[in-house]
Order: structure tokens, then C-alpha cells, then sequence
């Protein structure tokens, strides 16, 4: 059943971040919405159940993305790979390493596109749109990635409990 609300958020944030942010001029060099929350199912949920998310959400991206195709796909499964790797060694409940996790994936999904991107193009100054574009979003991702993650944690918790609470008058 998490599967839903899953799904529920990661096409809110799709919507959000495809239709609303590029029409405020503050937010169009927001980063990728998804990010915090793979790293959210990276961190706080079971790797069965983030997978499956991921590689979904990673090819429907893919889909809607005028990029190459698998772009999304491989940067989602990589920052997945690494932020479960990452609470190997770290302890990410600490709401001090939060924004440094999110900031972190932001830029390691950004050095997957450009690394993508160089195969592509050869501007020099394409790159430099990128550099600046890149120091926007990380700090956009270091004061906004805790919340994010504050979020999703809070509405899969409320989801529980009232899942919980409807299964248990069944019963």
C-alpha cells in the first residue's frame, strides 16, 4: 500500500516541478525534485520497496526528459546505490548531515549530467552555464533538502498510522 502514496508523491513532484517551478522565475534553477526523495527511500525505507519507485520513476523521467535516454534512470539508480551505501558509514538520522546528504546527491546527479553531457557537447560555454547552474542548486538543496526529507518522512509516518488504523477496524 506504501506503493501509492509512493507514486502519489513522485508525480506530484513531477507536476510541481514540470508545469509550476519553470513559470517562477526564483525556482527555475531548482533541482530535481526527485532527488530528495530518492534519497529519502534510500535512507529511511526498505531497498525492496524504493526500487521499484526508482526504476519507475527513473524511466517515466527518462520519458518526459528531452535527454538522453537513461539519464534519469542511471543517476536515480546511482544516487540510490550511494546514499544507501553513505548510511553504511554515516549516521544520517542526524539532522545535521541532512542537508550535506541532499546537497551531496544534488551534486553527484548533476556530475552524471555533465559527464553525459560532455559525450554530447563540446561548448565551453555550455559548461560554465552549468557550473553556475550546478552552485545554484546545491545551495538550493542545502536549505531546502532537510524539508524535503522533514516531509516525506512526516507523510509516510500519517500514512502509516492511518493505514493502520483502517486495517485494524477491518479486522
Amino acid at each position: 500500500m506504501t506503493y501509492c502514496l509512493h507514486i502519489f508523491i513522485c508525480l506530484c513532484l513531477i507536476v510541481i516541478q514540470t508545469t509550476v517551478m519553470p513559470y517562477i522565475p526564483l525556482f527555475e534553477r531548482f533541482y530535481d525534485l526527485l532527488t530528495p526523495f530518492i534519497i529519502y527511500l534510500s535512507i529511511f525505507r526498505s531497498a525492496r520497496e524504493s526500487m521499484v519507485i526508482v526504476f519507475i520513476f527513473g524511466f517515466f523521467m527518462d520519458i518526459i526528459s528531452g535527454g538522453p535516454f537513461g539519464l534519469y534512470l542511471t543517476a536515480y539508480v546511482w544516487l540510490f546505490i550511494s546514499a544507501r551505501w553513505a548510511i553504511t558509514f554515516l549516521h544520517v538520522g542526524d539532522s545535521l548531515l541532512l542537508p550535506f546528504v541532499v546537497a551531496a546527491g544534488v551534486l553527484m546527479e548533476n556530475f552524471l549530467f555533465i559527464g553525459i553531457s560532455a559525450m554530447f557537447e563540446q561548448s565551453p560555454r555550455v559548461f560554465e552555464a552549468m557550473v553556475s547552474t550546478i552552485f545554484v542548486q546545491v545551495l538550493w538543496a542545502l536549505f531546502t533538502g532537510p524539508f524535503f526529507l522533514m516531509f516525506f518522512n512526516y507523510s509516510h509516518r500519517r500514512w502509516d498510522q492511518w493505514f493502520m488504523k483502517i486495517f485494524v477496524k477491518k479486522n
